[in-house]
């Protein structure tokens, strides 16, 4: 994995959205679909990452913690420390859920999943 700078630190929120995240051995495991961000702090909470279905239908929708994501400049991707079958365990998102998704009834699910890969929560 990639470790310099990037060129260009900073990116808009609607660029991040439909880039690739891989495991770490480059493997595909979905794209980012959107960006929660945590109101008064301004931070990026989590990346909600589609995974799995067929030209859009029946994916699955998971809220990973930002802090999971490192962008490697190489592969042009967002690597996680996660594996296809790990990702599967994962808390997943209703898609019916996704205009207006808070972690309110599930924050210590994804806070208790994310723990044991060594990520701590978005607050902390």
């Amino acid at each position: 994995m990639t470790t310099k700078k990037p060129e260009h630190p900073l990116i808009p929120a609607d660029r991040v959205n439909g880039t690739d995240v891989v495991d770490a051995r480059g493997d595909k495991l979905g794209k980012i679909e959107d960006v929660a961000i945590e109101k008064v702090s301004g931070n990026v909470a989590y990346a909600i990452l589609s995974f799995g279905g067929l030209l859009g239908l029946g994916a699955k929708y998971h809220a990973v913690p930002w802090k999971a994501l490192k962008y490697d400049e190489a592969q042009r991707a967002y690597v996680v420390p996660l594996s296809k079958s790990d990702l599967e365990k994962a808390p997943m998102i209703d898609e019916s859920e996704l205009s207006g998704w808070t972690d309110e009834g599930s924050r210590e699910q994804i806070r208790s999943f994310y723990a044991g890969y060594g990520i701590g929560p978005y607050w902390i």
